[in-house]
């Protein structure tokens, strides 16, 4: 498989032949790579596919998807870009790799939650559940993007109560913007800034591991 973006996989120890697999396609925010996202759901490596998509842009100490204006404003041309090439990457991963094409979820933080909350709007069947947190989903993707149908999807959002870059505020408007569209949302504040708690951390790993398993 070709790509613009470096990744890294981790798959069950032992892969049953013929036997498909959850993947979990991970997103991190901008600043940081692949391997801070991955370290959330480590513990799932033996029941999913994790594979973490680092962005293509350095940034500071890490990389990024897409640059920014500011915050909430991002570089439409980098974000649309980034978007045609994510959905490029997991239709390729999941053809090369043993994937159950029903069971593809997305994680993100901050700018990977943008993204992730973006792509499974765009990609409606393509994508069985979503987390994100701390992140929100452009007005140009709602207004502008080819947006399907997300009934089957489940999704959990998540935010710090003491967030100044995306206060609660914005989870509460992804939260009203999902709650009729999808299948099921679940949206949790914790007591935690623009980072990513333990209690949240934990929430999200049982989440996953619950809805890879839920018959729709």
């Amino acid at each position: 498989m070709e790509t613009t973006f470096s990744y890294t996989i981790h798959t069950p120890e032992t892969i049953v032949p013929e036997k498909k697999y959850p993947v979990i396609f991970a997103l991190h925010g901008i600043g940081y790579n692949e391997q801070d996202i991955l370290g959330l759901v480590e513990e799932l490596k033996s029941e999913f596919i994790l594979i973490g998509i680092r962005g293509h842009l350095p940034h500071e100490n890490g990389y990024a998807y897409y640059r920014l204006k500011g915050y909430g404003n991002p570089d439409r041309e980098l974000f649309d870009k980034s978007m045609k090439m994510l959905q490029d990457f997991i239709e390729d991963s999941s053809l090369k790799h043993p994937i159950d094409m029903e069971k593809r979820f997305l994680i993100g933080f901050s700018q990977g939650a943008i993204l992730s909350l973006s792509l499974a709007i765009v990609l409606g069947q393509a994508i069985r559940g979503v987390v994100a947190m701390n992140g929100y989903i452009p007005s140009f993707v709602k207004e502008e993007y080819p947006v399907k149908q997300i009934k089957h999807q489940s999704i959990f959002l998540s935010d710090g109560e003491f967030d100044e870059i995306f206060p609660p505020q914005i989870g509460q408007e992804n939260y009203d913007y999902l709650i009729d569209r999808a299948n099921s949302v679940t949206y949790t504040t914790y007591a935690a800034g623009h980072e990513i708690s333990e209690d949240n951390q934990r929430d999200l790993v049982n989440w996953l591991s619950e809805n890879a398993y839920v018959k729709l």
